[in-house]
């Protein structure tokens, strides 16, 4: 079956081709998103950011630019801790049936601020974690200076984080920081940095940059823990072997939602395996990230693939475009597009050679946690994954360009 060049447009609400099949697989779907215990009790219960303690238990959450993956108090910045103390209630998107989201205030202080959302696992972690600074109404606050100014939270704290590390390192002078103490764990500075980075005012401007460029201009590019120039979530890979894959081969850069193998090797979805092995990773990488595109182009969100997954996709989408997809030819859509992105990445110049993670993950043991000694081996996974892509330097082939139908 060839579906190439079929897309939804108009203005118009396009009609399901089968409606009646389509309900009662809606219904089945919703059914296993409610029963699950990550979509139907967790998200709902402590957002994303129930996620805190889970990983930093695993050894994997990223501390203080990086240099660790561990921290003893990261329960003081969990969802747990945030439900109990500055939860005012729960946030949905439209439609939603899962409402991780979280609606939080911080009622008097310093860093008061009311009627907030967030913050999310991810701005708890780049924000706090990585910063050291250990302060929920702080994150609170530079979480929500973030969206209101428009600045992404995982870039943001970590460009703060690698200007903390390049200072304490001796890279960048008090004169050029312009009285904003960028020491780790000053949260009163962490907060400052954000606004100044959205207005660049004094250190602003450099913060403005990005880590890979702050790093660079200031004579320590190693220090900026990004793939492609995009900062990385928080997930350590010398903890969870195959998201590390996932990094390196993202076609957008350091990004987890572009395959979450976080899901087995971690929370143990739809299986458990093992995240300090390498065997298997590549397989499970090619996988999460075909089916993530399919999930991204229905415009769904992937929060459900905890709970659903290709067997469960195929038949809500046949219902509803008429197309009569199996789960093997909705992955082949994913693998398309997967592809598709690939070539036009190509054409910009990446290859292989930047498919690779930053200088510390390889080389540099983690000092603790329950990951303590692992860096990780790229080259164990990376051959056999452009194998199994069929690409060759990073580069998809003039054969599997052809077996995609990609012109």
């Amino acid at each position: 079956m060839c579906i190439r060049d079929r897309v939804v447009g108009g203005d118009k609400r396009p009609e399901v081709a089968k409606p009646d099949e389509f309900k009662e697989a809606s219904k089945e779907a919703l059914k296993k998103v409610k029963e699950n215990p990550v979509t139907g009790e967790g998200l709902p219960t402590y957002g994303t950011a129930v996620l805190v303690n889970v990983i930093n238990n695993s050894g994997a959450l990223p501390f203080k630019n990086w240099q660790s993956a561990y921290n003893e108090k990261a329960d003081d910045i969990s969802g747990e801790t945030l439900a109990k103390k500055y939860l005012r209630g729960r946030v949905a998107c439209w439609g939603c049936s899962i409402g991780c989201g979280r609606a939080t205030e911080v009622k008097e202080g310093p860093f008061k601020v009311l009627n907030t959302e967030g913050p999310e696992y991810e701005s708890i972690w780049a924000l706090g974690n990585d910063t050291g600074v250990i302060d929920l109404e702080a994150i609170i606050k530079a979480n929500h200076f973030c969206d209101e100014l428009g600045l992404d939270t995982i870039s943001m704290g970590s460009t703060i984080a690698c200007a903390m590390e390049l200072r304490e390192k001796g890279y960048i002078s008090d004169e050029v920081l312009q009285g904003l103490d960028l020491s780790f764990g000053n949260a009163g500075a962490m907060v400052e940095a954000v606004w100044r980075t959205a207005y660049k005012s004094g250190f602003g401007k450099y913060l403005a940059l990005g880590s890979k460029r702050l790093a660079e201009m200031f004579g320590n590019p190693d220090l900026s823990m990004s793939v492609k120039g995009l900062e990385m979530p928080a997930y350590d890979p010398r903890a969870i072997k195959g998201i590390g894959l996932t990094y390196a081969t993202a076609n957008r850069g350091g990004c987890h939602v572009t395959g979450y193998t976080v899901a087995p090797e971690i929370v143990g979805l739809p299986e458990k395996i093992d995240p300090l092995s390498y065997e298997g990773k590549a397989a499970w990488a090619k996988a999460f990230q075909d089916f993530t595109c399919v999930v991204n182009s229905a415009v769904n969100c992937l929060f459900t693939t905890f709970a659903l997954g290709a067997d469960d996709y195929a038949p809500l989408l046949s219902y509803v475009t008429g197309w009569d997809l199996t789960s093997e030819e909705l992955m082949k859509i994913g693998e398309r597009i997967y592809n598709l992105e690939r070539l036009i990445l190509n054409k910009y110049g990446f290859d292989s050679k930047d498919d690779i993670l930053p200088k510390r993950l390889l080389s540099e043991p983690l000092p603790e946690g329950a990951a303590k000694g692992h860096v990780v081996e790229l080259d164990k996974m990376l051959s056999e994954y452009y194998k199994l892509r069929g690409w060759v330097d990073g580069k998809p082939t003039e054969e599997k360009l052809k077996e995609l139908d990609i012109p």
